[in-house]
């Protein structure tokens, strides 16, 4: 998937999430693969943001090849299961990177 569609149905994801008992996250995610990106989901005051650029203050971040992403949004990759076999790396905040996932799993 292009990258560009992929940053599309993430923020298409992201306009539907209940983000409701989120305080503040903030979470950096690097694609790797044949189109890679790099973009950043925020969670401030009760609002989420997705945009394409690096967050230097995150509370973690995220790689992953963007066919394992996809499936990770589209439900058919578990983040706990994709991080213990090596398909996700956090770098970061572990706890914060469960807390996208429950975001992206809803």
């Amino acid at each position: 998937m292009k990258f560009d569609n992929l940053l599309t149905k993430v923020r298409n994801l992201a306009s539907k999430a209940d983000v409701s008992g989120t305080d503040f996250l903030a979470v950096q995610v690097n694609v790797t693969g044949d189109d890679p990106g790099v973009f950043y989901v925020e969670v401030k005051d009760g609002r989420i943001s997705v945009e394409p650029y690096e967050y230097n203050d995150r509370n973690c971040a995220l790689t992953i090849s963007s066919d394992d992403f996809n499936k990770l949004i589209g439900g058919k990759l578990d983040p706990v299961l994709a991080f213990t076999v090596g398909k996700l790396k956090v770098d970061g905040d572990i706890g914060k990177a469960l807390e996208f996932s429950k975001l992206v799993k809803k």
